[in-house]
């Protein structure tokens, strides 16, 4: 098989995360430019959980906080030639997490730690964690 066969359910799971990045961008610069005197690149102090724009806005800067790591990983894994499997389903559990985080703290205002999305947080750095492993293993 080739790489693209290999690694169909891995593209896959690359294309959706990139995808639930896109969503939350969108959603966060939308609502925050909704608001009145908004600034370009400046989000208002004041706000906290209790604000739609604070969550949007905490949601896609914590996906910039993770994405980086495991899309290097991916190509990593790609590059090296880990199990298709393993990378596939790493990939996915770290998509549908980053899916469900998001989807808790758009709906959650809370202070509360941990709340509810802080373990889905977890389970995506876990997926994550567990295909740099992966990586390691292979390049043994």
């Amino acid at each position: 098989m080739n790489g693209s066969e290999t690694y169909t359910m891995a593209y896959w799971g690359v294309l959706i995360a990139l995808v639930i990045l896109l969503v939350q961008w969108l959603i966060a610069s939308g609502q925050k430019a909704k608001q009145p005197g908004a600034v370009p690149g400046k989000i208002d102090d004041s706000l906290s959980h209790s604000s739609f724009v604070f969550r949007a806005h905490r949601t896609l800067m914590n996906s910039l906080e993770n994405y980086p790591l495991m899309l290097g990983t991916v190509f990593l894994a790609f590059f090296i030639g880990t199990s298709a499997f393993w990378t596939g389903l790493f990939i996915w559990v770290f998509a549908i997490a980053r899916l469900i985080h998001m989807i808790l703290y758009y709906k959650i205002a809370t202070e509360k730690n941990p709340s509810p999305r802080s373990y889905f947080f977890m389970i995506g750095l876990a997926a994550n964690v567990a295909l740099l492993i992966l990586c390691g293993i292979t390049l043994i």
